[in-house]
């Protein structure tokens, strides 16, 4: 009961972060790691009493942390697109760990105090032996789902709470000021990821992996109470630790199985309960926030932006769509240079990085094109990888047929995917495909088979590659294949269905447009895609090793590749270059601690999509066309004869913004 516990604090953690903000919160294990690192250093490295430093973790640094993280993310990703939300708290996710490390060091710490001391004292309840930590988890379980209810349900507090998920707008009129109800709730919510943290680390360790991997077994409760209710989800945490606990019994201690067994079962438990909830109420979508009002206020600033971005006609708009092109083919140029004018280990990094963006290519069609979250592409590409070093090495086919019959297999797994989540809203999608790359990294993927005791299994290059500069230019040619393939997706008319898919899904249906047959499509072409990127990397590499595609690692790219620009084959390419060169500079030229700084700027980039949705590369190539642009209007000051201008009155402007 103290696993399921520990599982259901950090549930009725997520669950009221949600219903009050609309926002799951994917850097919850991140918060709680920080405030379980704080407490280790004041009550271990400085030696501080168990009770000051509990007291000053939980009820100083907690609520600090929950308050400093609302007003700087939080509270403007509430009327954001789901996208946006998911990839700016994974970007906190990615961002936090490296901080802390930079502030407290790097030291493995496989085992921490808990509040009951070092070692806790022990008490017999009912023959069986409990110790102090178990008692204090079992005391603060019962303290969250009580007092959570009692306040939600029966005070004037929880009465603004859950009015401010009704209507941000009503409950502003009414005198209630909803940043201080805001801040109040992830305040709270810092505490609550703190406690669990700090429970879980005498067990688990104090390890991102450890805390990450406590926030993904806390969705499968959440999953479970869809999202919304706490009595729900608590109690599907406590039977999740009681099922891992009895499982645990009767598998034999020291087996492998066993090892991958028992952390996969929160996972299996996600994908039941969403199986259960399709089959019975045909959909499963996302909560929506705010009232009839909030509604009619959003568009309003839509419009506006939309009349700020409405292009030119005519001269210019020829010519920047020209330049469009141009600025598309200039850093392919670059990329085809770099492999020749560089050596060494810098060539080498270059060549990992083309291998890599055709990874991140995947994402482009799934996330870009298709709209989907998709928070498994590691998984794809980590099993083509493996799945083309079984084939070339051990059945001993060759190397083409064996990257090719691994594409297809994996492009049919992501249509099989595709269709399993149809019917689910993308919040639900982003946990059943995480879930989904968790489960086959605890199961398949430790397998000794493939893992062959972490050395993974050899996987040479094609005897006309084994250098590292043509190694370069083979990638590179893969990538501008499936980056052609890609271009001419979104301008055929099967791209414009899928763009059409899209932005409504429900208005392509009513002029005959097929979901289905749209998001299938990229499904398989971005699942097969990241299985060949994954066969590159483990290529460059030599070997195929599972442990190098785990789903958290996803996770970063993901966050990189949005940040560049998931709607760009350009940002793949820069996002791949970026992922590879970027740390290399850092731990060449820096020392110490200070070589997180990549993943602390990969993980402020994705937050920074609040700003920016587009991502950097849209962003650039926006202000080089309004520089353009400006610079044209001077030029065409006086139209000639074949191009006079068409006069715009002002309500037929409004009304083609309108449209």
């Amino acid at each position: 009961m103290a696993l399921g516990s520990i599982y259901a604090i950090a549930a009725a953690g997520i669950v009221v972060t949600y219903v009050s903000a609309g926002l799951i919160n994917f850097a919850f294990g991140s918060m709680a790691y920080v405030v379980a690192r704080v407490y280790y250093w004041l009550n271990v490295q400085l030696a501080w009493p168990t009770p000051a430093a509990a007291v000053v973790s939980l009820l100083v640094v907690a609520p600090a942390l929950g308050t400093v993280l609302w007003a700087l993310l939080f509270r403007g990703l509430r009327d954001q697109p789901q996208l946006i939300r998911i990839v700016a708290t994974i970007g906190l996710s990615v961002a936090l760990p490296p901080l802390t490390i930079v502030l407290f060091g790097n030291t493995a710490i496989p085992q921490a105090p808990g509040l009951g001391g070092t070692p806790p004292r022990t008490f017999s309840v009912l023959g069986a032996v409990v110790n102090l930590n178990q008692i204090y988890t079992y005391a603060a379980v019962l303290v969250v789902v009580v007092a959570g209810s009692l306040v939600l349900t029966r005070t004037s507090a929880g009465l603004r709470v859950r009015a401010l998920v009704d209507s941000e707008a009503l409950t502003s009129m009414s005198g209630v000021n909803p940043s201080r109800v805001g801040v109040s709730v992830w305040a709270l919510s810092g505490v609550l990821a703190g406690l669990a943290g700090i429970l879980v680390a005498p067990t688990n360790g104090l390890t991102v992996e450890a805390m990450t991997t406590l926030m993904a077994a806390a969705f499968a409760a959440v999953v479970a109470a869809r999202l919304r209710s706490l009595p729900v989800a608590v109690g599907v945490a406590l039977l999740i630790g009681l099922v891992t606990d009895i499982v645990q019994k009767y598998l034999p201690p020291s087996s492998s199985f066993s090892a991958a067994v028992l952390p996969s079962i929160p996972f299996a438990f996600i994908l039941v309960f969403l199986a259960v909830y399709t089959w019975r109420g045909g959909q499963t979508r996302d909560q929506v926030h705010g009232g009839s009002l909030d509604q009619a206020i959003r568009p309003a600033a839509g419009a506006a932006a939309t009349g700020r971005v409405v292009a030119s006609a005519g001269y210019q708009s020829r010519h920047l769509s020209a330049l469009g092109t141009v600025s598309g083919l200039v850093p392919m140029l670059i990329l085809a240079i770099l492999p020749a004018v560089l050596g060494g280990y810098w060539l080498g990094l270059v060549a990992q990085g083309m291998a890599f963006a055709v990874i991140f290519l995947s994402y482009v069609l799934v996330t870009g094109e298709g709209g989907m979250i998709w928070l498994c592409q590691a998984t794809f590409a980590g099993g083509g990888a493996i799945a083309t070093a079984q084939l070339v090495t051990v059945h001993h086919w060759a190397l083409l047929p064996a990257v090719l019959v691994t594409a297809v297999g994996m492009g049919v797994l992501g249509v099989l995917v595709a269709l399993a989540t149809l019917r689910l809203g993308d919040l639900f999608v982003s946990l059943v495909t995480l879930s989904l790359g968790l489960l086959v990294e605890m199961i398949v993927f430790t397998l000794n088979v493939f893992d062959q005791y972490g050395a993974g299994v050899t996987l040479d290059r094609p005897g006309f590659a084994t250098d590292d500069l043509p190694f370069a230019y083979l990638c590179l040619a893969i990538l501008l294949l499936f980056g052609a393939i890609t271009v001419n997706l979104r301008r055929s008319t099967a791209g414009l269905a899928l763009s059409a898919v899209r932005t409504s899904p429900s208005a392509a249906r009513t002029i005959g447009l097929s979901v289905v047959q749209s998001k299938v499509l990229v499904s398989g072409l971005g699942a097969g895609v990241a299985a060949i990127g994954g066969a590159l990397a483990a290529m460059y590499s030599g070997t195929a090793v599972p442990k190098s595609f785990s789903t958290v690692g996803g996770l970063v790219w993901l966050a990189v590749v949005v940040t560049v620009g998931v709607r760009s084959v350009t940002g793949a390419v820069i996002a791949g270059l970026i992922f590879t060169i970027l740390p290399a500079v850092c731990q060449t030229y820096l020392s110490g601690q200070w070589a997180q700084l990549p993943s602390i700027g990969f993980g402020i980039g994705a937050m920074l999509l609040v700003a920016n949705p587009d991502g950097v590369v849209a962003m650039h190539a926006r202000q080089l066309r309004g520089l353009v642009g400006r610079l044209l209007r001077g030029r065409t000051t006086a139209p000639s004869p074949a191009h006079p201008p068409v006069p715009v009155q002002p309500s037929t402007e409004r009304s083609e913004v309108a449209r």
